[in-house]
């Protein structure tokens, strides 16, 4: 992975894209050289997409 996943880029995604995209980055991140700066950016990526997916399921959760 070459490039850092914001938040940014990830809002107008739907919860299917976003656990497909989790899937690939987690998928680079094992691939990933432990230290390096590609291993960095994937896992910074992989906790932007883990938090837009929290975000948008509780957004669809009930209310009580």
């Amino acid at each position: 992975m070459s490039r850092l996943i914001t938040i940014a880029d990830l809002q107008g995604r739907s919860l299917a894209e976003l656990h497909v995209m989790q899937h690939q980055v987690q998928c680079a991140l094992a691939q990933a050289q432990p230290g390096s700066e590609a291993h960095r950016l994937t896992a910074a990526s992989l906790d932007a997409i883990r938090r837009v997916i929290r975000q948008k399921q509780q957004a669809l959760a009930p209310r009580f």
